[in-house]
């Protein structure tokens, strides 16, 4: 019933669109409309840290208003990291967590989103924070090799996630389902740090939703250097489980927590539990 009620308000909805578009005074309510539901935000109140974030449409209002209750641990992790640390936001989405550790923690981050539907407001939340001089963005996609492919998306929504990069491999190691892509250049972190001279980081967190272990594969020389990372990982994607922790393991990295991420984007897709994981140098 709902999901016939939700296509009987989008069909509505786009007729009365239609409709509109054919008068000027329409068009120009449209546009105002537009202008307006971009411009929405919610305010977010966590550990004395008050965030303004964009909030265009549900899931991103969704996504800031579960910010303290949806990934605790990822925000306890944050919290511990040394003040004026580097940290590589890989897989920013909308830079919920970028825009925290930059406030937070006064880190300089640099923000990894490629999905052209999430940039925008990856921006705006930077910018509504006053973090522009600490977050970094880098709107290119990384994997184990560099060189263009497909960037393949799941949902055209403001703040979907569900994507990737290269072969077309989902969440949980099947053939996804998408819905949009296009070509882009990709890169490998140890070619990040080399082609743009930026910090190698002291801490890394990663949620792409899959390539993760590729990803992780094209950093063996970035990887000696951190001093922690925190990774989402679906266990029972066994190629991904597997290569993480081999590729962690080699780089003297050690299993430090492992913790059930009940509420992330890929838990209300999967049966099956997906976890942050938390790597340190047993020397940091």
């Amino acid at each position: 019933m709902n999901k016939q009620i939700t296509k009987s308000i989008k069909s509505i909805a786009v007729y009365c669109v239609n409709v509109m578009r054919k008068s000027a005074k329409g068009r120009a309510v449209l546009d105002l409309m537009t202008s307006r539901i971009i411009e929405n935000y919610t305010d977010v109140d966590h550990n004395a840290i008050k965030l303004r974030l964009a909030a265009p449409n549900y899931l991103c209002e969704w996504r800031n208003k579960t910010f303290s209750t949806k990934e605790p641990e990822t925000l306890e992790w944050i919290d511990k990291i040394p003040e004026g640390s580097n940290l590589w936001d890989i897989g920013a989405n909308v830079g919920l967590y970028s825009v925290y550790a930059a406030r937070k923690r006064k880190c300089k981050v640099w923000a990894f989103e490629p999905s052209v539907f999430n940039l925008e407001l990856l921006a705006r939340n930077i910018f509504l924070n006053d973090v522009t001089q600490d977050v970094c963005i880098i709107p290119l996609p990384l994997s184990n090799q560099a060189g263009p492919s497909h960037m393949r998306i799941t949902t055209m929504e403001w703040g979907g996630s569900l994507s990737t990069f290269g072969p077309n491999i989902g969440y949980d190691g099947n053939e996804m389902n998408q819905v949009f892509d296009f070509q882009t250049f990709g890169l490998t972190m140890d070619d990040v740090k080399i082609k743009f001279l930026i910090p190698t980081p002291d801490y890394i967190k990663m949620d792409v939703d899959g390539i993760e272990h590729l990803i992780l594969q094209g950093g063996t020389n970035i990887l000696k250097e951190i001093k922690g990372i925190l990774i989402e990982v679906k266990d029972d994607f066994h190629e991904q489980a597997n290569q993480c922790s081999a590729t962690l393991l080699q780089a003297g990295l050690l299993l430090k927590e492992k913790i059930s991420a009940d509420d992330s984007d890929l838990a209300k897709f999967s049966k099956q539990q997906i976890f942050n994981q938390i790597w340190v140098r047993e020397d940091a």
